[in-house]
């Protein structure tokens, strides 16, 4: 056959009957390295673009801090850019503490001080149209009738479960409602310092709702305090309370409860203080609290029995930071957005002392 490869063998002088064997030769070619690349299998990072690293469901408009003097840490940026939950790569671009020396002692080493601001967010908690309402739902309520069982206010952040045994009228008009406790004793409260037994209902609820919210220290004991967070991803389905001493807790539908017949304004409720200063912004602002960034590991200072102290970020949960006080150890919640955080404070400061001085005079 023309063209064939086939060779012809050479005629030998063995007997035709005997087989001729050949080896058989294996030839590797050396492919470019492009076709290699090509060949090799994906690795875990290649299975994520960038885009499927975030969460699609944060929406935080992000103030960064900008260079130059230390009252800049606290500049708004003009660029404001969406940002998912934070990625490694994310809490690099966090700004570092500033270090200095301690020239008092002599000594030159480097050690990290807690001035610097970390970014402040303002974070965007609105999914749904429900979840930034303000305004409390127009439904119909219970009634408020003898014999029915309810929590009731003895002390101002101590509630506890009683039955209603009386309903008198005041001159007024308004009424006051005798409660007899079930750990002894009786309390004549108004409305709004009673609340229903029952579980509320998701459609009752909304942001600023007066609530009593169970302490987990004691049995049958509540807390009065203020909605301020609807479940959503953001805060893994969950709802944030204030409590009226300003201690912040996330807790599911069943640790807390609504108030019978809240005043017109929630705020009417609470002492006069820091904590209700904190409580009017707040509600002007959401759904955009404003919020610190931190990291665990990472210092700050942040008040504790009155005074700015230094402590650890040992813990960070939606919302919230877990942090331990260097001097004597102790541990709490605090909020991110919480005036007590020495950032968040002087942030607050320096926004209210630049909207004075662009007010309209």
């Amino acid at each position: 056959m023309s063209g064939s490869q086939c060779e012809s063998v050479p005629a030998t002088n063995e007997p035709p009957n005997k087989k001729v064997m050949r080896k058989a030769v294996v030839v590797l070619t050396r492919l470019p390295e492009y076709n290699v690349s090509a060949l090799r299998p994906p690795t875990p990072q290649q299975f994520y673009s960038e885009v499927d690293s975030h969460s699609g469901s944060d929406s935080d408009m992000q103030w960064e801090p900008e260079g130059g003097s230390s009252d800049s840490d606290f500049s708004i940026s003009e660029n404001n850019r969406k940002t998912g939950k934070p990625t490694k790569s994310e809490s690099k671009q966090t700004p570092a503490p500033k270090t200095s020396t301690n020239k008092d002692n002599g000594d030159t080493s480097v050690k990290k001080v807690t001035d610097p601001a970390p970014v402040i967010i303002s974070s965007a908690f609105s999914y749904v149209s429900n979840e930034t309402t303000k305004t409390r739902p127009s439904l119909p309520q219970e009634e408020v009738k003898v014999d029915m069982v309810v929590l009731a206010r003895r002390k101002p952040m101590r509630w506890q479960r009683g039955k209603i045994v009386e309903i008198l009228t005041r001159e007024c008009g308004r009424l006051k409602y005798k409660v007899s406790f079930e750990e002894k004793g009786r309390s004549l409260v108004s409305g709004h310092h009673i609340a229903y037994n029952n579980t509320p209902k998701l459609e009752q609820l909304y942001v600023g709702a007066r609530v009593a919210v169970a302490c987990h220290e004691h049995d049958n004991v509540y807390r009065p305090g203020i909605l301020a967070e609807l479940p959503s991803r953001k805060n893994r389905l969950r709802f944030l309370v204030f409590q009226d001493d300003h201690v912040p807790v996330y807790v599911g539908l069943p640790a807390f409860h609504l108030v019978c017949k809240p005043l017109e304004s929630v705020l009417d409720d609470l002492p006069d203080g820091a904590h209700k200063s904190f409580m009017n912004k707040y509600l002007k602002d959401w759904p955009y609290p404003h919020l610190t960034q931190y990291s665990v590991g990472q210092s700050l200072n942040a008040e504790f029995d009155g005074v700015q102290q230094k402590c650890i970020v040992q813990e960070v949960d939606s919302s919230l930071i877990m942090v331990v006080f260097q001097d004597n150890q102790h541990e709490e919640w605090i909020h991110r957005g919480s005036i007590r955080l020495e950032h968040m404070a002087r942030f607050l400061e320096l926004k209210e002392a630049k909207e004075r001085k662009d007010a309209p005079k």
